[in-house]
């Protein structure tokens, strides 16, 4: 067992978020215990609430990383050569990223980790950041319109590409899954852009 001392608070809190996120994308969601968190530390479980308040506030901060990575994962897609191009590409960058940590995705949406009664600012932020770049899209796909528009098209169809992985991946996360799931995103999609155009 690691003594308390050889660790600062902050080592331990980045210790226990690795463990977890381990645990997580071998395990699923319903395996993670904070007994289990302390087991692959090396560490007590009270360790593990000196840092974390409680279950609930690992799962904020798990679910954050996880969004932080998303919207680095979004952020690397390209321009495209249109708008209409560039939101098919982060509909289907959304999509990679739901089947290659599916495990991890779908704790974002668990009851468990949704039980704050208001959520902080800095993980506001953090689902801002995943809708930014398709906001961007949309008013670059019609620039007259406002930033509250261009909020409520990208929140829509993240909506619908959300519906998508859930049954495509949820029941089959595999290839099979994953091939009918980019399919049915590039329709959605590519007809959610048609019908917005047409009604702006």
């Amino acid at each position: 067992m690691a003594r308390r001392s050889e660790h600062t608070q902050e080592q331990i809190k980045e210790m226990v978020l690795i463990a977890a996120e381990g645990i997580v994308t071998e395990e699923g969601e319903e395996a993670l215990t904070v007994r289990k968190i302390a087991q692959h530390i090396g560490y007590t479980v009270g360790s593990i609430y000196m840092v974390f308040t409680n279950m609930q506030d690992l799962l904020l901060h798990i679910n954050a990383r996880s969004l932080q990575q998303l919207s680095l994962q979004l952020a690397t897609v390209s321009g495209q050569d249109s708008p209409e191009q560039g939101i098919v590409a982060l509909a289907e960058a959304y999509l990679e990223f739901a089947g290659q940590n599916f495990n991890r995705w779908r704790l974002i949406f668990q009851p468990r980790a949704k039980s704050h009664a208001s959520l902080p600012v800095w993980y506001r932020e953090k689902v801002e950041s995943v809708y930014a770049p398709l906001e961007s899209r949309f008013k670059a796909l019609k620039p007259e319109i406002s930033q509250e528009q261009a909020g409520l098209a990208a929140r829509a169809l993240w909506s619908g590409v959300h519906g998508v992985c859930v049954f495509g991946l949820e029941g089959n996360p595999g290839a099979a899954g994953m091939d009918a799931s980019r399919l049915a995103a590039r329709l959605l999609t590519e007809n959610f852009i048609l019908g917005w155009k047409q009604s702006h």
